[in-house]
């Protein structure tokens, strides 16, 4: 049971270890044989510094991703929060039939609508392309996060928010300060699931952003590779600091991720 254990982390965390020593070592060292897994011979730390200057300009793609990622996520939590809550509390005619579309949406991905969102877009330049996208990939992400919320909020006891209510609480109090801080693991695992997804998006960012120092980092990242090099390191390096503020995420709200995970698993 342990050795397995060991080989399922080995094998995924290889990636990330290939990946961390490739962004020290030069384009001669990553492309020779011996395997990817030996150590630089610098090492070469001035990959960090010239990567910023390059032609791509990837921090303008760290930068576009984040504003992309974190402004789909407080879409999703605007719009997903209160429609869940009123998935969960109340019965009216055509609640099966509107949860049965919002799953169908699952269905439809970027890659599937990438001419269609191109010409929904196609004049939305400059910044209003961060503003599409931000909609997209709310949209896209909307479903999840309104299923997940809604368990979550019909989980908590009806007589909970009722004896708020007879104390004196509005619906928005008794949302606000009753009903969400109960279903936070929940709201957790929809921050977590919306932001990553926005963040590693590449179908609609790569039709919908054609301005090149506005592109996110996931379509701006292949520019590293031209038709005669490939600039590996550089790729190495741009792919480890770009998994830095996911890494810092799950750091913060890991406790909470896994209660919101678990949660039912156990009555």
């Amino acid at each position: 049971m342990i050795i397995g254990a060991v080989l399922i982390v080995v094998v995924f965390i290889a990636p990330y270890i290939v990946m961390l020593l490739g962004s020290l070592k030069t384009q001669a060292e990553i492309t020779k044989v011996p395997p990817p897994f030996g150590l630089p011979t610098g090492p070469h730390f001035s990959n960090y510094v010239d990567v910023w200057s390059s032609s791509v300009k990837p921090l303008n793609g760290l930068i576009a991703t984040a504003v992309i990622s974190v402004g789909a996520t407080l879409l999703v939590l605007l719009i997903a929060t209160p429609a869940a809550y009123y998935l969960a509390r109340f019965r009216f005619p055509g609640r099966m039939a509107f949860l049965f579309l919002v799953l169908i949406t699952q269905m439809l991905q970027p890659t599937v609508l990438a001419i269609g969102l191109f010409k929904e877009f196609l004049n939305w330049n400059g910044y209003l392309s961060w503003v599409a996208l931000i909609l997209v990939n709310g949209a896209f992400n909307l479903a999840f996060a309104i299923w997940i919320m809604q368990a979550f909020f019909a989980s908590v006891p009806k007589d909970i928010d009722e004896a708020a209510v007879v104390d004196g609480a509005g619906k928005f109090q008794v949302l606000t300060k009753i009903s969400l801080p109960l279903v936070w693991p929940g709201i957790v695992t929809a921050i977590v699931f919306v932001f990553v997804n926005s963040w590693n998006e590449y179908a609609a960012a790569s039709v919908m952003v054609r301005d090149n120092n506005l592109q996110p980092l996931t379509v701006s990242l292949p520019k590293f590779f031209g038709f005669y090099t490939q600039d590996w390191q550089y790729v190495f390096t741009v792919t480890t600091v770009a998994i830095v503020p996911v890494v810092i995420l799950f750091g913060f709200i890991e406790k909470r991720l896994i209660g919101g995970l678990t949660a039912g698993a156990v009555k």
